[in-house]
């Protein structure tokens, strides 16, 4: 977004929330600033990802944690990029797996698979958890994505078994959430579902993968340092700054 966009952003309320405990840091509290969008373009939404900002619905966010910036941003260089071995065992364990895009939908499925996926994760990696609602499902996931939000979705044998969400922007693609069947865990689909991403993205002529927040030493963001080389950016820099991304 040049400087002249910057003067045509889009009407937007903004607010913060309270302070709340931290997922990824024990002892640590969040605070969110957010922007609530109705016409939100590709042209804004492109400058935001581009600056470590996130979107769920309408809602576009960043940390503003006081004593806190542990939140870095991270983007995989999609043209750099190499699968590891293990990578490409992912990819031939998927060989039967099938893929639609298409724009974000709700269904009776999607709240099952999600609501499944979350109670697995509580029990297996002390997730906090409860079951979603059709109206949150659709708020956050649904509502909002407009020309540039789209959901992939993974079938085994006509069977949904995977959901992610992303947002295509201008120079590249933005991961929002990916949920899958805990049945189909052997598969590796969250692994696959970025190696996707980064197929889809070569075949639109599309840099980066943009892939949210990195916590050093949060075990939840591990898998991100398998998609080497990474850039990584500090801060959440301003719409009429340059963000300054270097290599991770």
């Amino acid at each position: 977004m040049n400087k002249a966009d910057t003067q045509r952003q889009p009407e937007s309320t903004d607010f913060c929330m309270l302070d709340y405990d931290c997922a990824y840091l024990p002892g640590r509290s969040v605070r969110m600033n957010y922007r609530h969008i109705d016409h939100a373009g590709k042209d804004f939404v492109t400058a935001v990802v581009d600056r470590g900002w996130r979107r769920f619905g309408k809602y576009f966010f960043h940390p503003i944690c006081h004593g806190c910036d542990a939140c870095k941003s991270l983007r995989i260089d999609v043209n750099a990029f190499r699968p590891s071995r293990s990578q490409r065992r992912v990819t031939k364990k998927n060989r039967e797996t099938r893929v639609n895009i298409q724009r974000p939908s709700l269904s009776q499925a999607h709240i099952k698979l999600y609501n499944d996926y979350h109670s697995w994760k509580a029990g297996k990696d002390q997730w906090r958890s409860r079951n979603i609602s059709q109206r949150e499902y659709y708020e956050n996931f649904v509502d909002g994505a407009h020309d540039f939000g789209r959901e992939v979705l993974y079938y085994r044998e006509g069977k949904l078994v995977g959901v992610d969400l992303i947002d295509i922007v201008h120079d590249g693609i933005s991961a929002i959430y990916f949920y899958h069947d805990p049945h189909y865990a052997h598969l590796s689909l969250g692994t696959y579902s970025l190696l996707y991403q980064i197929e889809l993205a070569r075949q639109m002529q599309l840099p980066y993968i943009y892939l949210g927040y990195w916590v050093d030493g949060c075990r939840s963001f591990a898998y991100k340092q398998n998609f080497t080389p990474l850039d990584i950016l500090d801060g959440f820099p301003e719409l009429e700054s340059e963000p300054e991304w270097r290599s991770f």
